[in-house]
């Protein structure tokens, strides 16, 4: 495997995409480094697409074909088909052509890598990840002020200024006493939101770049990149990213990792996590960590999504409608009842209903749940992907859509959640606390006979208004969505019925 020279404008080469090290990647590595002596192999970082992971396409003079897992005698004819001067299409998913020193992956006619956009994602899946000269970092010439006036709101439950403007936050960091750091907070527990891990293990520079800018601008000398303890695969990448930039960053940051726990991923539970607590729960607020967070200091925390879009708008300031509530794109994954899961990149003026075309379903599609496991259940997913219209319609926007099918039983569904809430919550507010597990009892509640709609909404009100954390005031969400959607389930299971056949007993 070549390394240092990058990818971008060689010709031939074959690049081998992938996002973790199973068999099937060992394989195609193993296959393609046989062959490294021949053509140029590089292996990048995921595209988001799991479905075709490991990805192997092979280039040459502005046209590539794509092969999902090939065998490695498939890897061999690529590479003799390359040597003799020719892209080999045979057996390809598809072919795309494109800018022979294009630096973000070309998007071919069909297929689930034709879905939705690739301008954040473009680098995933196409660059040497622990290379900085294949996508110029922008850090070094330009701060975040150049993108103040874009209204770029932050993205994701991790982050402190999750649909909020980040200028906000970045302004009050600057004004206030002390010295100000910038936290990257990375540290997800669920499997189910990829955004992240794809952003850091496919376009790590971009992030770093991101990160940088924002810590320029804030007068921020320290940074810090919070990952969870078990992505040990994806640290591995981010050190080789680190030390690889480490000359050319004005600031560097620190790798540290959290516990492997949902409620660390919280952005206060996560200063306390660095902060090296024994408890890991949620700050009161205010104050807020631009104003008093990890240590004490002024912190500016975002997502790895967030700080990626920084990047962007600082290379691309026409690609964002200032005038927009919502500007840029959002990253989405989509999993649930499907073969694979695949995060797409979609512009506020797409539908979440594009989200379909990315990955197959393993049944009839019945429900959505939408913005994670605390997230809105939605019969549609005829949505702007935007935060403004995400939140009319009830739902989440931690960028995230579970499909899922018609053997699914919506009552099951909300109970599930609502479990989930209870076991993870801190303890830390009566709402939190208590709250989650009236929300239980009243879901079980439906299976002994009794549906309080009015006190089930009237407890979600309350908790939604004082709760401390972010679970507290999510928790409610999937069980009203639920009823509100599928009422007639739930009356059925006070009859003792399941309509999906998928309940038994009291749960």
């Amino acid at each position: 495997m070549t390394g240092g020279t990058g990818a971008v404008g060689r010709s031939p080469v074959v690049r081998v995409a992938t996002a973790a090290a199973t068999d099937d990647c060992e394989r195609v590595l193993a296959a393609a480094r046989g062959a490294a002596d021949r053509v140029p192999v590089i292996r990048t970082g995921p595209t988001g697409i799991a479905e075709s992971d490991p990805l192997v396409m092979a280039s040459s003079a502005g046209r590539t074909a794509f092969f999902s897992n090939p065998r490695p005698p498939v890897i061999e004819e690529l590479v003799d088909a390359l040597e003799a001067g020719s892209v080999p299409t045979d057996g390809a998913d598809t072919v795309a052509d494109h800018d022979p020193d294009i630096a973000s992956l070309p998007v071919p006619d069909a297929g689930p890598l034709s879905v939705g956009r690739r301008s954040v994602l473009g680098p995933c899946g196409w660059v040497d990840p622990s290379n900085p000269t294949e996508r110029p970092l922008v850090a070094t010439e330009r701060t975040a002020e150049a993108v103040a006036d874009v209204g770029l709101l932050g993205r994701g439950r991790g982050d402190a200024a999750a649909d909020a403007p980040v200028t906000d936050v970045w302004e009050t960091a600057r004004r206030t006493d002390g010295d100000p750091v910038v936290v990257a907070n990375a540290n997800e527990a669920s499997d189910t939101p990829r955004a992240d891990a794809t952003l850091l293990a496919g376009a790590p520079m971009a992030v770093l770049d991101g990160m940088a800018a924002v810590a320029e601008y804030v007068g921020a000398e320290d940074a810090v990149l919070y990952l969870n303890e078990t992505d040990v695969e994806l640290h591995r990448i981010l050190r080789e990213a680190v030390d690889a930039a480490a000359a050319e960053l004005p600031i560097v940051p620190q790798l540290v990792t959290g516990p492997d726990e949902y409620r660390a991923g919280e952005p206060t539970a996560a200063l306390e996590a660095l902060e090296g607590a024994d408890r890991i729960e949620p700050r009161v607020q205010p104050p807020s960590p631009a104003e008093h967070g990890l240590y004490g200091r002024p912190t500016v925390i975002h997502t790895p999504r967030t700080f990626a879009q920084v990047r962007r708008a600082l290379r691309e300031p026409d690609a964002f409608d200032a005038d927009a509530a919502d500007p840029g794109t959002r990253l989405v994954t989509v999993g649930g009842d499907v073969a694979s899961p695949a995060t797409v990149e979609l512009a506020p003026g797409d539908s979440l209903e594009t989200t379909l075309d990315a990955v197959e379903m393993t049944g009839s599609f019945k429900m959505a749940c939408v913005g994670g496991v605390l997230g809105g259940v939605t019969r549609t997913l005829d949505v702007a992907p935007t935060a403004r219209s995400l939140h009319a319609a009830g739902l989440g926007t931690d960028g995230v859509v579970e499909l899922l099918d018609e053997k699914r039983c919506a009552v099951a569904t909300a109970g599930e959640r609502a479990k989930f809430a209870a076991t993870e919550n801190s303890g830390r507010c009566v709402p939190g606390r208590e709250g989650t597990k009236q929300l239980v009892e009243l879901l079980r509640d439906v299976y002994r006979g009794s549906l309080e709609t009015d006190e089930i909404r009237e407890l979600g009100r309350v908790m939604r208004r004082s709760s401390n954390c972010q679970i507290g005031a999510h928790a409610p969400r999937p069980v009203t969505t639920a009823i509100d959607e599928f009422e007639p389930e739930f009356r059925a299971h006070t009859d003792g019925r399941c309509r999906a056949g998928a309940c038994t007993g009291d749960r």
